[in-house]
């Protein structure tokens, strides 16, 4: 008793810019251990720290209007930590809820995809379980290639962020197994590329190989079109292999940054395959999500 006491003496004003040093997490701790932190915890001195510098990208219309809109800091914060809200240049951006850094989905139609506008290779789908209204449905190619970029301002200061795409296969797909794709990531200076598979050691779908009647849209010159049998990837192989998602969607992780303070330039990201030859269909793009990378 002689301890809150003394803590209740404190001005609010302290306990706030203290708890403004913290984390999102450690806010919420502290107003549910002590009341007499709760006010001090709650304000909007404490999660305006929490709240992305400079205020939030433009959101589309109608965002986070909900039945009435965010009427503290804190309740904002919850908000965008709760799922994505959409912006007005077909991304979605959160908050992740442990540390208040800002996080993004760039959308199919966001993504520079080759062949993506011809329609015997891709078609654009609606979607019912995703943020945007639509997704990229790969129906036929033998070259595949997917490009994303976002500003290096867009993200938040001296945090490790990974890239993961966001898609899933229909019940016909096939050759998103064989050969590997090979993913990269440009930040700064720094460039990294890894080896990661699109159809991960789960599927047991049994048609790994190219279907008996399947016939080229378009006829190429010496078409390699070959039927195999289903080829299982090891983890031996240093391979990254998909995970399902608690949404429903799969992701595969293209590989990690740091972006570091100051700054300004672009992160490019990549997923390709060109080199095989091997025909390809049943993908269905959502987008890429950039988040925050957890340690261990």
């Amino acid at each position: 008793m002689e301890e809150a006491c003394e803590i209740a003496r404190l001005p609010e004003e302290l306990v706030s810019a203290a708890l403004a040093r913290t984390s999102p997490r450690d806010a919420c701790r502290a107003a549910a251990v002590s009341p007499a932190f709760r006010d001090a915890a709650d304000s909007d001195a404490v999660w305006a720290r929490f709240l992305p510098p400079g205020g939030l990208p433009p959101l589309a219309d109608g965002e986070l209007a909900g039945p009435a809109p965010p009427s503290s800091k804190k309740e904002l914060f919850l908000r965008l930590s709760a799922g994505p809200a959409l912006l007005q240049d077909r991304l979605s951006m959160w908050v992740d809820r442990e540390t208040g850094a800002k996080c993004y989905m760039l959308s199919a139609r966001n993504l520079f995809i080759v062949w993506g506008d011809t329609p015997q290779y891709w078609t654009w789908i609606p979607l019912d379980d995703s943020r945007f209204s639509e997704g990229a449905q790969l129906m036929h190619v033998c070259w595949f290639e997917i490009r994303g970029k976002i500003h290096s301002k867009m993200l938040s200061q001296d945090t490790t962020y990974a890239a993961y795409m966001v898609f899933k296969t229909t019940d016909n797909f096939y050759g998103l197994d064989f050969p590997v794709q090979e993913a990269s990531i440009s930040a700064g200076a720094t460039n990294t590329t890894r080896k990661v598979c699109l159809q991960g050691n789960d599927d047991d779908d049994g048609e790994g190989g190219v279907p008996e009647n399947y016939r080229p849209m378009v006829p190429f010159p010496r078409l390699r079109l070959r039927r195999r049998n289903r080829r299982v990837v090891s983890h031996e192989e240093n391979v990254a292999l998909p995970q399902q998602r608690a949404d429903g969607w799969m992701e595969l992780e293209l590989g990690e940054f740091l972006n570091e303070g100051g700054d300004d330039g672009e992160v490019s990201i990549s997923l390709v395959e060109t080199k095989g030859g091997n025909w390809k269909s049943g993908l269905i793009v959502q987008g890429i999500e950039i988040r925050r990378k957890k340690s261990g």
